[in-house]
């Protein structure tokens, strides 16, 4: 099989696997244990703190382990309180674009920050945000879909007297460009373990001091108090190794990326009526989303499965509803391209047979009308 869906998520890494095993059979110990099996395992578990903390630049007290990056991004909502403003971008994951509306149902003002037609955040709209006053401001680093990167650095800096507590959704940018959480100057970011190939079931919210957030687990105290329940060892340990792993790889894994992305778009732009979504836009280095006019976007999806490739049509926590997508929608794309969307996310193994096959079933099944 030819997989090319690696937003979605990442097979793990054999070097990561080695390291989670003896954690299943040999050290299984309560890590809240005393004694020297339960000492060990807290041992490890700081270890694998320290390598995701060194992986976004910040010091391993930063890094609250959670079950994933949806635990993250809906913990980050928990500094608001009834009344509280918020503001969120349009292109937000389902994990922060739903806890938003379910505050909103609740009470609360949302306001959405929109994007242009290269998925861009407005820059009039963020000065509206800011005039706004919200208390929590939440927007992705680098979208699932889309690939599109926000300079989400220079739009902190403009919120930076404001007084608001900023958020980012990192979790499909980690491990594919360089993320310091200092140099984006948020108060909040999550990240996520199998986007990375490590394990499901296991991420972080990266915190500043100046960011309160409370717990929506209670019960036996653990990371500090905000997220209670006996930890997840073998994944917290096997999210470690990923993150030192790709803190290691980063500069060869994007170049394989961006050669890679080159030789497909290349391709692509060869087919009629197919459009790359935010081509002209900064992008993650393995991400590439496109429209075919007259296609149908899930049809064609299922007939590469069928030749053995692995793509998607969008975000593969809001997938199957049978709309276009919300972020391609925020983008102004029209509605029968936008459900022609294609989404191809390479790997770190992934090769150039891999691309040119891609491409060649794909000029075929096209040729062919699929609809």
């Amino acid at each position: 099989m030819i997989y090319f869906d690696h937003n979605a998520t990442t097979p793990i890494d054999d070097r990561v696997i080695e390291t989670m095993l003896p954690f299943f059979r040999l050290f299984y110990g309560n890590p809240s244990s005393l004694y020297r099996q339960g000492r060990y395992v807290r041992s490890a578990i700081d270890t694998a703190r320290e390598q995701v903390a060194a992986l976004v630049g910040v010091r391993p007290m930063q890094v609250v382990f959670t079950s994933g990056g949806t635990e993250a991004n809906n913990s980050a909502f928990t500094v608001l309180n009834p009344g509280d403003k918020l503001a969120i971008s349009a292109i937000e994951h389902p994990s922060v674009s739903e806890p938003a509306q379910h505050l909103a149902q609740l009470g609360n003002s949302v306001m959405a920050i929109k994007v242009d037609r290269n998925g861009i955040i407005n820059e009039d709209e963020i000065d509206q945000a800011i005039e706004y006053k919200p208390t929590f401001v939440s927007m992705m680093l680098a979208n699932n879909e889309t690939g599109v990167i926000q300079d989400i650095a220079a739009i902190s800096r403009q919120f930076i007297d404001s007084g608001s507590c900023i958020h980012t959704d990192a979790v499909q940018a980690l491990g594919k460009i360089p993320v310091d959480f200092n140099e984006l100057g948020v108060n909040l970011m999550s990240v996520s373990s199998h986007k990375i190939y490590g394990p499901k079931g296991c991420g972080a919210l990266i915190t500043s001091k100046e960011s309160h957030i409370k717990p929506i687990i209670l019960g036996g105290g653990q990371e500090r108090g905000l997220r209670s329940g006996t930890e997840n060892v073998p994944a917290i340990v096997g999210f470690g190794k990923a993150a030192e792993l790709a803190q290691s790889e980063l500069v060869q894994r994007t170049e394989t990326f961006s050669y890679l992305r080159k030789l497909l778009e290349d391709r692509l732009t060869t087919i009629p009526g197919l459009t790359i979504f935010a081509k002209e836009a900064p992008r993650l280095p393995n991400t590439v989303q496109f429209g075919i006019e007259g296609m149908d976007g899930e049809m064609l999806l299922m007939k590469l499965d069928r030749k053995g490739i692995a793509v998607s049509s969008g975000s593969a926590c809001a997938s199957g509803g049978g709309q276009s997508s919300p972020v391609l929608s925020a983008m102004g794309v029209a509605e029968e391209l936008a459900k022609s969307a294609i989404r191809v996310s390479l790997g770190k193994d992934n090769t150039e047979a891999d691309v040119i096959e891609f491409f060649n079933q794909l000029e075929t099944l096209v040729n062919q009308g699929v609809r």
